[in-house]
């Protein structure tokens, strides 16, 4: 039985629409896809068991909001009972919430494609850590799973697992789902208060977010929202918001009711800002931060009122990650904290390590992937470092400590932490020699901020199709293109200052610099850091085949605002990967 599903540490996906079409809203899946279901559930099921000594360990199951998830859900669930497993369905749910509550079970099995498009779906595990099971792990989990779907009556072997299920088993589960979806709402508010503000003791939390309210109500700030039918809609945005004097004004807020695209990028957030725009002329002047999540819920990317252009601006990816990270560190040196640092993915912006220098904190790189970024926080972590932010810059998402999943609420609140709280900005204004005014606003933190030209992440520049299966292959193929190339663009890059390159790869965890064959990389990052004479770093070219899709991404990243140097660089790392490809 062939899957087609790109197995991955990030999440297992493929297109579960029975009619393969990938923009298809319908709920069936078919008989390939339930079967898949049940062995994904039966793998896991077995995993647990042998991470635990209860003879019914429980696993918490959660959906986002696409039409195929119940249908998933229905064969997981009958999978998981048959396997012993003792299961907890919360119905539709953010990526966030079940995490959060999965650490009062012995795992989960979260249903997902997070921002791809409606006919897909997917599957993410984890223990009871609070994310998702790392690369190592993942992989045992993938090698028995392909091992089911490869025997020879594998469709059959799959419906014959759950025969002679007992009807009342099931019917338990989804009777308790409301109370299920009580618990994991209640869990998961009452961790929203630890990591917004980094304290588990109810005291300081209550003193920290008084303080909020009070600055909240004299700066009349409210939020918008684009849930886009997102797992949000059913999860604790709008009370949360309203407990803390915030007014909540919400479009397309109904789970399943997918309105337009789901990736949180600029084209997609444009009917937010459009919302904010029609607040702003009834009235509500108070519409001056929005954000849209993905389907899942774990990303979303900001929208802010420029007070000055009198319009709603939308916030690039890049940009909210680092203007979360400034928050945060702020926060940090408010708090007093020793050694802090910040983990991100190897194509976040350079201005991460300019901001992150100003405030006295480290910066250290991981391959692509959330899990990769969130291991790496682990391993710093130990070594004595405080890594409350870190995330994937190149797509916006914030992770917030002890959280170890993105979140647009912890990074609303990380913005309003700077806008609320006076000292926050007056230390970044000392620390890094901007003006500081009385009266400042966002769009006065974000000019603040250092500048960068970065290629957006959906952008269709962003991507290639590549016929090389081979990484490894290709980016050595390419580096022999590239060192002839140096010596040809020699006028071109000495006329921007730069005369020096640095090679750089991330697989996993792990980060090795002045790499000298660039297909070490293999399936990683490559980067190519381009350095004046001094050896600053300038600006960066970046690849990498996605592992949730069958795409090859690329970026640019420079120093300062020079569009044109950007898309110069990244036309020439285009045309250098096509011609390394063509001799496939």
């Amino acid at each position: 039985m062939k899957t087609n599903m790109i197995l991955s540490a990030s999440g297992w996906r493929k297109v579960f629409a029975v009619s393969g079409d990938e923009q298809d809203k319908t709920a069936m899946i078919g008989e390939e896809n339930i079967a898949i279901s049940i062995f994904a559930a039966k793998v896991f099921a077995d995993y647990v068991k042998e991470q635990t000594s209860k003879e019914h360990p429980v696993v918490i199951v959660g959906m986002d909001a696409r039409p195929t998830g119940p249908a998933v859900a229905e064969a997981a669930i009958k999978s998981f009972i048959k396997n012993g497993i003792k299961v907890k369905f919360t119905g539709i749910t953010a990526a966030p919430e079940i995490m959060a509550y999965s650490k009062n079970a012995d795992g989960f099995m979260y249903i997902s494609a997070s921002h791809n498009p409606v006919g897909h779906n997917g599957i993410k595990f984890g223990l009871n850590a609070g994310g998702v099971l790392n690369g190592t792990e993942n992989a045992k989990l993938t090698e028995k799973f392909n091992a089911l779907c490869a025997e020879e009556k594998a469709l059959q072997n799959a419906f014959e697992t759950i025969r002679d299920l007992k009807e009342e088993d099931v019917a338990a589960v989804y009777r308790s789902q409301k109370t299920v979806k009580s618990e994991a709402l209640g869990t998961y508010h009452d961790f929203l208060l630890e990591t917004i503000t980094a304290s588990k003791e109810k005291d300081q939390q209550d003193k920290i977010f008084a303080k909020l309210r009070g600055s909240i109500s004299e700066k009349h700030i409210g939020v918008v929202c684009d849930m886009n039918g997102s797992a949000r809609s059913d999860s604790v945005d709008s009370s949360f918001f309203a407990e803390n004097g915030i007014n909540f004004y919400a479009i397309h807020n109904k789970a399943g009711e997918i309105a337009h695209e789901i990736i949180p990028e600029a084209e997609n957030l444009v009917h937010v800002a459009a919302e904010m725009e029609r607040l702003q002329k009834t009235g509500k002047k108070d519409a001056v931060l929005g954000y849209m999540p993905d389907c899942d819920g774990d990303r979303g990317n900001i929208v802010y009122w420029d007070e000055k252009e009198q319009k709603a601006v939308i916030v690039k990816a890049q940009e909210v990650f680092s203007l979360s990270v400034l928050a945060e560190l702020c926060w940090q040196v408010w708090l007093g904290a020793e050694k802090p640092a910040v983990a991100v993915n190897c194509p976040t912006s350079m201005r991460i390590e300019e901001i992150a220098g100003k405030l006295g904190a480290k910066v250290y790189r991981a391959e692509v992937g959330e899990a990769n970024v969130v291991n790496l926080a682990a391993e710093k972590r130990s070594e004595g470092y405080d890594v409350r932010i870190f995330g994937e810059g190149s797509n916006g998402g914030t992770i917030t400590y002890p959280s170890a999943v993105r979140d647009p609420i912890n990074t609303i609140f990380a913005i309003i932490k700077l806008l609320s709280i006076t000292d926050l900005y007056k230390i970044w204004c000392e620390k890094s020699g901007a003006e500081f005014k009385e009266n400042y606003t966002l769009t006065d933190i974000l000019s603040s901020i250092p500048e960068y030209t970065t290629t957006g992440v959906s952008e269709p520049r962003a991507v290639l199709r590549i016929e090389t299966k081979d990484h490894a292959v290709l980016k050595g193929r390419f580096q022999k293109i590239f060192e002839s190339q140096w010596k040809e663009q020699k006028v071109f890059l000495e006329n921007e200052g730069i005369t020096n390159y640095e090679a750089v790869i991330t697989n996993g965890t792990k980060e090795t610099r002045g790499v000298t064959d660039f297909s070490l990389s293999k399936k990683g990052g490559l980067k190519v850091i381009f350095k004046n004479n001094r050896m600053e770093n300038l600006a960066f070219i970046w690849m990498r085949g996605s592992g949730t899709e069958p795409v090859f991404r690329i970026m640019c990243d420079v120093k300062g605002r020079k569009p044109e140097l950007e898309k110069a660089l990244l036309s020439w790392e285009t045309e250098m990967l096509l011609a390394a490809d063509k001799e496939n």
